[in-house]
C-alpha cells in the first residue's frame, strides 16, 4: 500500500492489515474517565468498597450522557477517521461516546486458584451487532471500538479477541448475501425459519468455530487506552479472577453508505475494506445483498430501559436526601489496578 496517513503510522497500518486491530495508547485522560464515571456506583446501586454487594458478575449499563469523540478522545477520533476512509463517510450521530459502561466485577469463585479458563473455552465468543441484519458490506457497525475506563491487568476480565476468526466471518458473510442475524452466539441466515439455528445447515456457531482459531489476544491496558478493531473481529468477555472492577464501553461507529469492495480507484478503499478483501484473499469483490437491509430491536433494549429507570430513581433519591442536586455527581470514582 502506498497511501500516506496523517495520524496512522506505517507500522500501525501494517499491524492492522495483519491483525485487524490497533491500540491507541492514552487516547483520553484519567481525569476525563473519572468525570464520565463519577456517579457510576450510584447508578449500579452497589458499594465500590464492599464486594459483598457485588451481586452480578457482568453488567451492561444503559446510557445517560454523550460526548463527541473529537472532544473526548481526539487522538482516537483522528485514527478512526483514517481507518474508515475519512470523516465524510462516517454517520455523524455515531461520532459520540456515551456512558453505557460494561462492568465486569467477577465472582468469589473466580478468585480461587485453578479457576482459569483457556481462551477458546470461553462461552461468550461473538461478533457485535444484534440490532441489524448483517451483510458483508453492512454500514451499521463499521468499526468495533473499546475505550478502557479502568486499568485492566492479565486475568482481570479483559476482552479476548481472535484475529483468525475475522477471516472466517468475512468469508461466511460473503457466502450469504441473503444476510445473517447475530444472536445466541451464532450467525444464522436471515431467511432461516427454524426456531433453533442448529436446524439450519447454514448457521455458524461462534463457540464451535473458535476452536479452529490459533491466535488469541487478551486486551489488557490502562485507563485511557482505546482499541480499534475490524467490525468482524471475533471476541469474548473473559473472567475477572482479580475482582478489580473492569470498566469499558463498546460504542458502535456507523457509515453513511455501505462498504464498497469494488471501487474504481483502489486508493479509495478504506483500511477496513482493504482488510476485508485480504481476509477473502481477493483484490476486488462485487457484493450485492439479495434481501433488504433492516434493523432489529434486540431483547436487551427492554432490559436496559428498566435499568435506566432504576438508575434515575437512585440518582434522584440521593439528590433529594442530600438536598443538593449535584450530589449524584459526587459518588466515589471506581478503583483501578
Amino acid at each position: 500500500m502506498t497511501k500516506d496517513y496523517k495520524h496512522l503510522t506505517p507500522e500501525q497500518v501494517e499491524f492492522f492489515m495483519e491483525n485487524g486491530y490497533i491500540v491507541v495508547k492514552q487516547a483520553f485522560t484519567k481525569e476525563k474517565a473519572a468525570e464520565f464515571m463519577q456517579n457510576m456506583w450510584v447508578r449500579l446501586g452497589l458499594d465500590p468498597n464492599d464486594k459483598s454487594t457485588w451481586d452480578r458478575e457482568r453488567i451492561h449499563m444503559p446510557s445517560h450522557k454523550r460526548e463527541a469523540v473529537a472532544m473526548f478522545a481526539p487522538k482516537a477520533w483522528e485514527i478512526m477517521k483514517e481507518l474508515l476512509g475519512g470523516e465524510e463517510r462516517i454517520d455523524e450521530p455515531s461520532g459520540a461516546w456515551n456512558d453505557s459502561f460494561i462492568v465486569n466485577l467477577g465472582t468469589p469463585a473466580l478468585e480461587r486458584v485453578g479457576s482459569d479458563i483457556a481462551p477458546a473455552d470461553l462461552d461468550n465468543w461473538h461478533v457485535d451487532g444484534d440490532f441489524f441484519v448483517h451483510f458483508l458490506d453492512s454500514p451499521e457497525q463499521a468499526l468495533l471500538v473499546i475505550p478502557l475506563f479502568s486499568d485492566i491487568a492479565p486475568r482481570g476480565g479483559a476482552t479476548f479477541i481472535s484475529p483468525d476468526g475475522l477471516d472466517m466471518i468475512a468469508n461466511y458473510l460473503a457466502a450469504h448475501p441473503e444476510g445473517v442475524i447475530a444472536e445466541n452466539r451464532t450467525l444464522r441466515p436471515s431467511t432461516c425459519t427454524a426456531m433453533d439455528p442448529r436446524d439450519d445447515p447454514g448457521f455458524w456457531s461462534h463457540l464451535a468455530e473458535v476452536k479452529k482459531c490459533k491466535r488469541f489476544v487478551e486486551l489488557t491496558g490502562e485507563t485511557g487506552d482505546v482499541v480499534l478493531m475490524h467490525p468482524f473481529m471475533l471476541h469474548s468477555a473473559s473472567k475477572n479472577h482479580l475482582r478489580i472492577p473492569r470498566v469499558i464501553t463498546n460504542p458502535p461507529v456507523s457509515l453513511k453508505e455501505p462498504f464498497n469492495y469494488a471501487r474504481d480507484d483502489p486508493e479509495a478503499y478504506s483500511l477496513i475494506e482493504r482488510k476485508t478483501l485480504k481476509a477473502m484473499g481477493v483484490d476486488r469483490f462485487e457484493f450485492k445483498p439479495t434481501t433488504e437491509r433492516r434493523l432489529i430491536v434486540p431483547k436487551r433494549v427492554a432490559i436496559q430501559q428498566k435499568m435506566l429507570e432504576d438508575e434515575r430513581k437512585r440518582l434522584a433519591s440521593l439528590a433529594e436526601a442530600s438536598g443538593n442536586v449535584e450530589i449524584a455527581a459526587m459518588a466515589p470514582p471506581i478503583a483501578v489496578a
